[in-house]
């Protein structure tokens, strides 16, 4: 690919120092993700009784603002809303429509493919392909398809609404699925911050959500050694238990991390404040999975 059609790409990265493009491509091990997707609490753990719930509001004002649309129309306001989305179906369904799109093009607001082919793209092995996994990824769709991103101008004069997904279509009895994006979806993607996201990571995590969020949260971060308060952790998870109980999640989400080898770090305290000091991430995974 030559750098005026990685230019073109969504998933297309210039290099600050030398001004050259190259692309990032989704398969069956990375998926493309926005960086402000990943650090805002867009993708959290949910429990049983909390799915379905809209008590997901986000002020994503300053992680957006840099985004074109934002830029030219003067929005300064921006928000997401929506119902509450997991890790376990909701991410990896967001996963499979990045990959769908990058397979079938972003010149078209509109993707047909087969569904056996979007759930492989999900994540799903062909064994798993049943009535429950329709369910599931016709679920998913659904509350992403609920996620509305809202842009207002200082003035309130202007402003512009859209969703994560326009609309999503499967049809069992021709087994294919119809996507619809909007052209302010793609503006994430050429927003310049992006990261491939190890898939071996999330595999390795399986029912593990709280991990797995802090995972893609870490993974959003600078490289380098990082200094994150427990506060910051439980504003990133949005669990709504009690602060002794969230803390003892987040502990447990970090040891998973440690024992799959990609997290090296130990817990300090700064005052009244607990600190992670983080020294290492290692997406490959340092030690064998179990």
């Amino acid at each position: 690919m030559d750098s005026s059609d990685a230019q073109q790409s969504p998933f297309a990265i210039k290099k600050k120092d030398s001004g050259e493009s190259y692309e990032l491509t989704p398969n069956s091990n990375k998926t493309v993700q926005p960086v402000a997707l990943l650090r805002l609490s867009v993708f959290t753990p949910v429990s049983p009784k909390e799915k379905g719930k809209r008590d997901f509001l986000i002020d994503a004002s300053e992680e957006l603002s840099s985004l074109e649309v934002a830029r030219q129309e003067g929005y300064t306001n921006i928000k997401i809303q929506g119902a509450k989305l997991g890790m376990s179906t909701d991410f990896k369904t967001w996963i499979g429509i990045i990959s769908a799109f990058s397979k079938y093009g972003y010149t078209s607001e509109k993707i047909t493919l087969p569904f056996s082919e979007f759930a492989r793209m999900c994540g799903l092995r062909p064994t798993d392909i049943n009535g429950r996994a329709r369910n599931r990824l016709s679920e998913a769709l659904f509350n992403l398809s609920s996620v509305t991103l809202s842009f207002r101008s200082q003035d309130g004069k202007r402003s512009l609404v859209t969703h994560l997904v326009q609309r999503a279509q499967l049809d069992m009895d021709t087994n294919m699925v119809e996507i619809v994006g909007d052209p302010s979806l793609w503006e994430l993607y050429r927003y310049d911050h992006k990261v491939l996201l190890g898939l071996k990571v999330l595999s390795a995590l399986s029912r593990k959500e709280s991990a797995q969020s802090l995972y893609v949260y870490f993974e959003s971060m600078p490289a380098g050694t990082l200094y994150v308060s427990m506060k910051r952790l439980r504003e990133r998870l949005a669990m709504e238990s009690q602060v002794k109980d969230q803390n003892a999640t987040i502990r447990r989400a970090m040891k998973d991390l440690k024992n799959i080898g990609y997290l090296d770090y130990n817990e300090a305290k700064k005052g009244r404040e607990i600190m992670f000091i983080v020294h290492s991430r290692s997406p490959r995974l340092t030690l064998p999975i179990a």
